[in-house]
C-alpha cells in the first residue's frame, strides 16, 4: 500500500525522531505541532517537531501528516467549558463538613476551574456564613463559577428544603446534588426557579444542577424532565410559577451529571468502564424519548477512582465531558481535613480503603467508603450496625458487649450517650427525639449514629485521643495518587494544592493522550511516553 506523502520536510535544527525514546521526548511536549514522517531508509515512522516543507528538492523526510497542539484546557467538553465560564474540564467535588472549603473553592475559582463547597453535614447558620464569604470574593457563581452541595436527606426532608430555599434566597447559581436515591421537589425547584424562554424560543436556565449518580434507575430520573405531578404540586405551592413548571416539563432536570464509580464516602464501588458507557447510552436514549433539542441533553462528566493522570486520560477517552475529583483533594493544603488526618491519607495505599454503615442511612444499611489503615473506625462501625440488626434494643445488648462498648467506643455510659443526643435533637429535630424516646429500636440507632457522626467530626477537628476512631472517606485513588506523586513535590503534603494537583493531572492526561494519538497512528511509542511525572506548573 502506497502512503499519502503530503510534502517533503525537513526538519530543521531539532533531528526528527525515529527510536522509541527519542519519540516519547517530543511527545512530552503537548503545545507543539508534530509531523508525522516516513524514513525510506529506515523503512519506519517517526516524528519532528518545527521546521518547514524543503524547497527546491532539498533532502528531507516524506511528511505523512500534523498532528495538532493539544493544551489541557482542550480536553474534554466545551460545551461545558462554555456553559460555567471554565477554562478546564475539571471540578473539584464537595466534600461534606466543610472539607470541601471556602478557600478550596475560591483557589479553584481562580484558576478558571469549578469547585462545590461542602455543606452537607453543615448547620445552616454555618452554611449562609460560608456563602456571605464566597460571594463576597467571587460573586454569585455565574463568573468565576463556583456552586455548594445539596445532599440528600432521608432522615430530615425539611432539609433539604431548606437548604435549597438558602440557595435561591441567596442567588447561588450552582448545586452538585449528591446520594439522591429518587429526585426531589428541592432538586427540581433550585433547577428550575427563574426559568424562561430565551430569545431563540429555547428556555434558559438562571442556574445549574449537576446531578452527582452511581445507578441508572437513579441517573434516568436526572437525565429526563420532572413527572408532571411533582411539578403540579410545586405550582400549586409557590414554588414554581405556571409558566416555568409549563418550559420545565421539556428540559431535563440536571443539565450536568456525573457518573460516580470507585468513590470515597457514598459509593457502590461500581468500575468506571462499565458505568459511564451504560449511563452515557441511557442519556442518549432519554434525549431522543423526551425530544430534548439539541444542546440540551445533560453534559456527562465522571468521578470515582480519579487519582493519577492515566485515570484522566481514560475517563475523557471514554467521552466525559470533565472529571470530578474528591477523594486527593482531603489532602490538599486547603482542604478542611485536619493535618493529622492528611498526613493519614498521604500515607495510604490503594488497598487501604474498607467499607462501613454511613451515618446518615445507618438504619437503611447504606455504606461508605473510608480509610481503613491507621484507625479503627470501619470494623467498629460495622459492629455498631451488626449489633443493630441483631438486637431490639440498647437494653437487649449482651452484658460483655455492653461494657466494651462502653469503655472503648463510646468512652461513657450509653444511657449518657442518649442524653447527649437527645439534647442535640430537641434543638434540631425535635420529631427524631420523640421517636426515640418512643421505639427503643430507633433510640439505639441515635446512639449508634453519634458514634458514626462524631468520627467524622473529629477527623476535621483533629481531635488526638480519637485518632484511631477518625472516619476519613477514602476511595482507592488515593493510593494511586501517592503512588504517583512518590518522589516528587507532591509527596509532601505541605505542596498539595489544589490547583497544583489539578493541574499536574491535567497536564498528565493530555501527555498520555498525545502519546495514544501517536501510538495509534501506528509509531513506536514506549511505554515510558505514558508516565507523567508532578512537576510545580503556573495555571
Amino acid at each position: 500500500m502506497q502512503m499519502p506523502v503530503l510534502d517533503t520536510w525537513a526538519p530543521g535544527p531539532a533531528p526528527a525522531a525515529f527510536t522509541p525514546d527519542a519519540i516519547a521526548c517530543l511527545a512530552a511536549d503537548v503545545r507543539t505541532p508534530l509531523h508525522v514522517l516516513w524514513d525510506p531508509a529506515r523503512r519506519g515512522l517517526g516524528i519532528a517537531s518545527g521546521g518547514a516543507p524543503a524547497q527546491g528538492g532539498a533532502a528531507g523526510y516524506p511528511r505523512l501528516g500534523t498532528l495538532p497542539p493539544l493544551y489541557p484546557e482542550w480536553l474534554g467538553d466545551a460545551a461545558f467549558r462554555a456553559a460555567h465560564r471554565v477554562r478546564f474540564g475539571y471540578v473539584a467535588g464537595e466534600m461534606a463538613n466543610g472539607i470541601a472549603t471556602g478557600r478550596m473553592v475560591a483557589a479553584m475559582a481562580g484558576a478558571g476551574m469549578l469547585a462545590f463547597f461542602g455543606a452537607a453535614g453543615l448547620p445552616l447558620a454555618r452554611l449562609e456564613r460560608e456563602i456571605d464569604g464566597l460571594q463576597a470574593e467571587l460573586g454569585d457563581g455565574d463568573a468565576p463559577a463556583w456552586g455548594s452541595n445539596l445532599i440528600h436527606s432521608p432522615n430530615d426532608p425539611t432539609l433539604e428544603e431548606a437548604t435549597a430555599d438558602l440557595y435561591l434566597r441567596r442567588g447561588v447559581r450552582r448545586i452538585s446534588a449528591s446520594a439522591f436515591m429518587a429526585l426531589r421537589p428541592a432538586v427540581v425547584r433550585f433547577a428550575f426557579a427563574g426559568l424562561r424562554p430565551g430569545a431563540d424560543g429555547r428556555p434558559l436556565r438562571a442556574r445549574h444542577v449537576m446531578a452527582k449518580v452511581s445507578r441508572p434507575e437513579v441517573a434516568a430520573q436526572f437525565l429526563a424532565p420532572p413527572p408532571g405531578d411533582m411539578l403540579d404540586h410545586l405550582v400549586r405551592g409557590g414554588s414554581l410559577t405556571a409558566a416555568e413548571a409549563a418550559l420545565a416539563a421539556h428540559l431535563p432536570v440536571a443539565d450536568d451529571l456525573t457518573v460516580e464509580a470507585d468513590s470515597g464516602g457514598h459509593t457502590d464501588n461500581r468500575p468506571l468502564t462499565v458505568l459511564l458507557p451504560a449511563i452515557a447510552g441511557l442519556a442518549a436514549r432519554l434525549a431522543a424519548r423526551h425530544g430534548l433539542p439539541a444542546g440540551a441533553a445533560p453534559r456527562i462528566g465522571c468521578a470515582g477512582g480519579i487519582g493519577t493522570p492515566e485515570a484522566v486520560a481514560a475517563a475523557f477517552a471514554m467521552g466525559a465531558a470533565y472529571v470530578m475529583t474528591g477523594t486527593i483533594n482531603q489532602a490538599a493544603v486547603e482542604s478542611g481535613l485536619s493535618e493529622a488526618a492528611k498526613r493519614m491519607l498521604a500515607a495510604a495505599g490503594p488497598a487501604d480503603v474498607a467499607m462501613a454503615p454511613a451515618a446518615d442511612m445507618f438504619e437503611l444499611g447504606v455504606r461508605v467508603q473510608v480509610l481503613k489503615r491507621g484507625t479503627l473506625f470501619a470494623a467498629r462501625a460495622a459492629q455498631l450496625y451488626e449489633l443493630y440488626r441483631r438486637h431490639r434494643d440498647l437494653e437487649a445488648l449482651p452484658a460483655d458487649v455492653r461494657s466494651r462498648l462502653e469503655g472503648e467506643v463510646f468512652r461513657a455510659p450509653l444511657a449518657d450517650i442518649w442524653a447527649e443526643t437527645h439534647r442535640y435533637l430537641l434543638a434540631r429535630d425535635p420529631a427524631a427525639a420523640a421517636a426515640g424516646d418512643a421505639d427503643p429500636r430507633r433510640r439505639m440507632a441515635l446512639v449508634f449514629r453519634w458514634y458514626l457522626g462524631n468520627a467524622s467530626h473529629w477527623a476535621v477537628a483533629g481531635e488526638p485521643s480519637r485518632q484511631g476512631d477518625y472516619q476519613i472517606w477514602c476511595g482507592p485513588a488515593m493510593g494511586a495518587f501517592n503512588a504517583w506523586a512518590e518522589g516528587s513535590f507532591l509527596a509532601d503534603p505541605a505542596r498539595r494544592g489544589v490547583v497544583q494537583i489539578a493541574l499536574n493531572l491535567l497536564e498528565g492526561a493530555a501527555a498520555i493522550t498525545r502519546a495514544q494519538q501517536l501510538r495509534s497512528q501506528g509509531l513506536p511509542v514506549p511505554a515510558g511516553a505514558f508516565r507523567f511525572a508532578p512537576r510545580p506548573l503556573r495555571p
